[in-house]
């Protein structure tokens, strides 16, 4: 996770405040920010490494060596007075942790919570900060994504190094929240060194749909 250090500059309140109210009057010229949100992270994927995957989405579909999805499996179906679900896959880029440079997982357990604002965008535009990074990540990576009907960015998402997701308790209640809608799970795949692509991305053929149901 990264971690920001203020340094000492000499700016005003009020120069800070005159540079939050410009960037709210609508100028075009200003730096696009994520259009969704970054994913949770678990076992040792960073931001950094999910940069890389976002930076490679215009890449034509490949599903040649995408995850075989074993729970959920299609058309299973949930119900909202269920406990969070444990959702595992294999992919065949797990041999990949025979090779050299192989790292291991950084942060284990639960997923991270990472996720950028435009405000803060602003303040480090304004405040510039020192940022220490996480060492680069090699290995298999594995991006998570629910989507919902008429919703462009997914309802839960999480990038991880495991090959399973026991979905928190926000991911879950959010995937709840959609109770009727159309749902899937697509997962993104690729294998990393230092943070760049050497195989990938793949993503399944065609996501795999589930249905979230009101209670029993």
């Amino acid at each position: 996770m990264t971690m920001k250090l203020k340094t000492s500059l000499p700016w005003s309140t009020a120069a800070v405040a005159l540079l939050a109210l410009s960037a709210c009057d609508g100028d075009d010229t200003e730096p696009q920010v994520t259009e969704c949100e970054e994913p949770l992270y678990a076992g040792g994927a960073t931001d950094e490494a999910w940069r890389t995957l976002v930076d490679a989405r215009n890449q034509p579909q490949d599903s040649s060596r995408a995850v075989t999805l074993t729970s959920p499996e299609s058309e299973q179906a949930y119900w909202t007075d269920q406990s969070a679900p444990l959702w595992q896959w294999t992919s065949p880029l797990r041999a990949s942790l025979e090779r050299p440079g192989r790292t291991s997982p950084l942060l284990e357990g639960r997923p991270r919570e990472s996720k950028r604002s435009v405000l803060a965008w602003l303040g480090n535009w304004v405040l510039p900060t020192a940022e220490a990074h996480l060492p680069p990540y090699t290995g298999d990576i594995y991006w998570v994504k629910v989507h919902a009907a008429g919703r462009e960015c997914p309802i839960a998402q999480v990038l991880t190094s495991e090959l399973q997701w026991q979905l928190d308790d926000g991911s879950w209640q959010t995937v709840k929240d959609a109770a009727g809608k159309a749902l899937t799970v697509q997962v993104v795949s690729a294998y990393l060194v230092q943070n760049r692509i050497t195989e990938g991305p793949y993503s399944l053929g065609t996501p795999v749909p589930f249905a979230m149901g009101m209670a029993r």
